[in-house]
């Protein structure tokens, strides 16, 4: 069973259907344009690139707005030049925190980055500081209501999945970042139809923290999240039992 499924259930929760779609579509676009302005247009032999696209699909982006990144990253973005910075430091309660970029401007990414956590009682740290604690899967989820989990895992194995947990009404599918797309693909082919999927740092060990702190951390993810030049966030908290989202 996995460790992480409070925080992914949470945040698959708090994603793309909280009135944040489009501006989950806009850095998904930006992901596939540089996929493909690195490697070229063709989705199969492009490992990036697919997966940039299976991410979107997912999150149900229309075929049309994907056709139209692709084409942007192989022909039409210019001399543009995209850097793929990571930030590392900790949240409040001692949380430890990762913020994935994808920017055309180091200095400004750099300082809204750290303008944000120390604002709101977090800390820059330095490279490496955090990341050891997290490790890099796929991630999959289905409502527990639509599919048996002996279902859900006998196909996902046997697609190379590595783990499979169910909690809270969620089934959670785990990868390798390498296997992440197969999986997927192997799955839908398979008639299941997933409720979210990602690939994200999961953490080793998590850190638990009362109703007020946890907050004040997820305060922080959100505004992060808000930031255009930031895909993804990641964190080892785990949210209590009887969390609430401040915005319910």
């Amino acid at each position: 069973m996995s460790g992480h499924s409070k925080w992914a259930t949470i945040k698959h929760k708090k994603g793309i259907a909280d009135a944040k779609r489009g501006q989950a579509f806009t850095k998904l676009i930006k992901e596939i344009s540089v996929a493909a302005k690195m490697g070229g247009a063709e989705i199969e032999s492009n490992a990036r690139l697919r997966t940039a696209v299976l991410k979107a699909r997912a999150e149900n982006m229309p075929k049309d707005n994907i056709e139209r990144a692709i084409k942007k990253g192989s022909g039409e973005m210019g001399n543009a030049v995209y850097y793929e910075l990571t930030y590392e430091g900790y949240a409040p309660g001692g949380v430890a925190i990762i913020v994935d970029t994808l920017t055309d401007n180091k200095n400004r990414t750099a300082a809204d980055v750290r303008s944000t956590l120390t604002k709101l009682g977090g800390s820059l740290g330095t490279n490496g500081c955090v990341s050891y604690m997290f490790n890099t899967k796929g991630v999959i989820t289905y409502d527990a209501s639509k599919y048996s989990e002996d279902d859900i895992i006998n196909a996902a194995l046997e697609l190379g999945a590595e783990d499979v947990s169910n909690e809270d009404g969620v089934i959670e599918v785990d990868t390798d970042p390498g296997s992440f797309a197969n999986v997927l693909e192997g799955m839908q082919k398979a008639g299941f139809e997933q409720d979210s999927a990602d690939i994200s740092k999961i953490a080793d060990q998590m850190v638990q923290l009362d109703n007020e702190k946890a907050h004040k951390v997820m305060k922080i993810v959100d505004r992060l999240e808000e930031l255009d030049d930031v895909q993804q966030v990641s964190t080892n908290l785990e949210l209590p039992e009887d969390y609430v989202d401040e915005e319910e």
